[in-house]
């Protein structure tokens, strides 16, 4: 790849690759704190734009629209892939990160739902759709110019920097958060400075363009541009190559089906299950996902440098069958040292319910039967139930006893529930856990960060060894960004929804565990083991890609 005698490459000096590593790198961080910065400030924006009775409606309003962006992942990936096929590595980047700067300052300027009604969540959806489109070209470009720039035996090892650059955007979402919250009073913060955030997107934005705008072309594009290799169409061509599909169809199920559900389960997952039914003080949680998430970014870097020695493989099949054993049980962890009295009072006195149409819809603002309200209150507080039956009066019991709640009575009915459970042992008061416990917490977190770099650290080489340089940008994007956007883009709403219908804090965790399980099977039939390998050297048998017309 980046020194293929074939191509004529030479060695670029240690201050060119520390360059690429530095500029790729920041953007990167800056592009992903755009992406990021919506979730980070899921509650707020639910309040602003996508106001609702029905609390639980409210967030899966939010994590639908960020799952929009990443629904448009896809398209991006297929339109900035053409262009980087193309016209080359560095001007298309230059293009997404402009275009996510613009799209997240606008976020930040838009009134609330109170103020013009629904054009909000209207115009918040088609900025989190142009959010999309510029990440979808953002990481495959980001990921080949320095794969492209790297020598092979350090290829890991340097784009083990663009995936930690990932988290660090999550991190810089959170450290702002933060710093906002400590200079800008609470009232003030949930009424106008959450917006702030959004707008120093342009300033990222500002020094993102300063950065890149110092890097030159990538010496493999330049290469195939003098040779005259260039695709003439890389999306048709993607699917054309001669063992492309298969390669495809392995990249988006065994790897980055795996990655992504893993990623957004340690941290957007993680976060959101201490915010919510653990209900841990809002500015804790984000203290906590801030350290755990900054101590977890040297794996991947020291993964990705590991792969360079023991194979790509083998990081990524570790990880997986890791992540499939200690799921379950690290969250459980996390729950029990966040939340104990919750759980222990789930235990001692476990919530039952009964009654006609008990079932509960999340996405209706409000339920059609008294028993479904009540599951709304149960789900609304964060508290486990089983459904004994479907017939009769609207009923619960708290260990065995039946509550005193009137299910009809809408204005009375939360606060009584509310009531029983406290009386049975149920705290609802916001959780400070102490320090050995929060010590434990971002453990946990940790340990779920290096499942995350081990399945993660080595992708971006592994994925640019996969394919061939002439349609390498739209090959390695177009099934990345399937992936993420919807296996891993639409998660949150996903696992919301289970654990909304289950009443069960946990049972969102089987869409993960379900996904890692078949692209591990997919991963240990598709990938190949052994030390790196150029594309070149595995599939010199398969016939060019056929060169531009002059």
């Amino acid at each position: 790849m980046a020194h293929d005698p074939a191509l004529g490459l030479g060695e670029p000096s240690d201050k060119e690759i520390r360059l690429v590593i530095a500029a790729s790198s920041a953007g990167t961080v800056f592009e992903w704190y755009d992406f990021f910065i919506y979730g980070t400030l899921a509650a707020l924006i639910g309040k602003a734009f996508f106001p609702a009775d029905n609390e639980t409606l409210q967030l899966l309003l939010v994590w639908a629209g960020f799952a929009v962006g990443f629904g448009f992942r896809p398209l991006g990936a297929i339109l900035f892939g053409f262009l980087g096929d193309r016209l080359g590595r560095k001007y298309t980047f230059l293009v997404t990160v402009t275009l996510m700067g613009i799209a997240t300052a606008g976020v930040g300027l838009i009134p609330s739902a109170a103020t013009i009604g629904l054009a909000a969540p209207a115009i918040v959806i088609v900025l989190r759709i142009l959010q999309g489109l510029a990440l979808g070209g953002e990481y495959g470009g980001a990921a080949v110019y320095v794969a492209e720039h790297a020598p092979p035996e350090k290829r890991g090892f340097y784009t083990g920097f663009i995936q930690a650059s990932v988290v660090g955007g999550f991190v810089l979402s959170i450290l702002v958060v933060i710093l906002c919250r400590a200079l800008i009073p609470e009232d003030a913060f949930a009424a106008w400075g959450w917006r702030v955030p959004f707008l120093l997107s342009l300033i990222l934005l500002g020094i993102s363009l300063w950065m890149r705008l110092k890097l030159s072309e990538s010496p493999v594009f330049k290469a195939m541009k003098d040779a005259g290799e260039m695709a003439k169409n890389p999306f048709v061509e993607s699917f054309t190559y001669p063992g492309n599909k298969k390669r495809i169809f392995v990249a988006l199920f065994g790897i980055t089906g795996v990655l992504t559900t893993i990623w957004y389960t340690a941290f957007f997952s993680g976060m959101s299950f201490l915010r919510g039914p653990m209900r841990m003080d809002e500015t804790l949680v984000e203290i906590v996902m801030l350290v755990a998430a900054t101590l977890s970014m040297g794996f991947y870097v020291l993964v990705g440098k590991w792969s360079d020695r023991v194979g790509r493989k083998l990081p990524i099949i570790l990880g997986a069958l890791a992540t499939l054993v200690l799921l379950f049980p690290l969250f459980w962890g996390i729950g029990a040292l966040a939340n104990p009295a919750l759980a222990a009072s789930a235990r001692a006195a476990p919530v039952v319910v009964a009654g006609a149409g008990c079932t509960y819809d999340p996405f209706a603002s409000k339920q059609s039967t008294p028993c479904g309200k009540l599951l709304a209150d149960l789900t609304a507080l964060g508290v486990s139930y089983d459904i004994a039956d479907h017939s009769g009066v609207a009923r619960l019991s708290v260990g065995g006893l039946l509550a005193p709640v009137d299910a009809a009575d809408d204005a009375a009915r939360k606060p009584a529930l509310q009531a029983a459970l406290e009386a049975r042992g149920y705290d609802f008061s916001m959780q400070r856990p102490s320090a050995s416990r929060l010590a434990g917490i971002v453990a946990l977190l940790v340990a779920l960060g290096i499942l995350s770099a081990l399945t993660y650290g080595p992708v971006a080489a592994l994925l640019a060894e996969m394919f061939p340089p002439q349609i390498r940008y739209s090959s390695m994007s177009i099934p990345y960004h399937i992936g993420a956007g919807y296996l891993g883009g639409f998660l949150p709403l996903i696992a919301g929804y289970i654990v909304a219908i289950t009443g069960n804090a946990y049972a969102g965790l089987w869409y993960t565990w379900a996904i890692v399980a078949f692209g591990l099977l997919v991963a240990w039939w598709g990938l190949p083991g052994g030390p790196p390998r150029d594309f070149t050297a595995v599939d010199r048998e398969a016939p060019p890609v056929s060169p531009a017309m002059p």
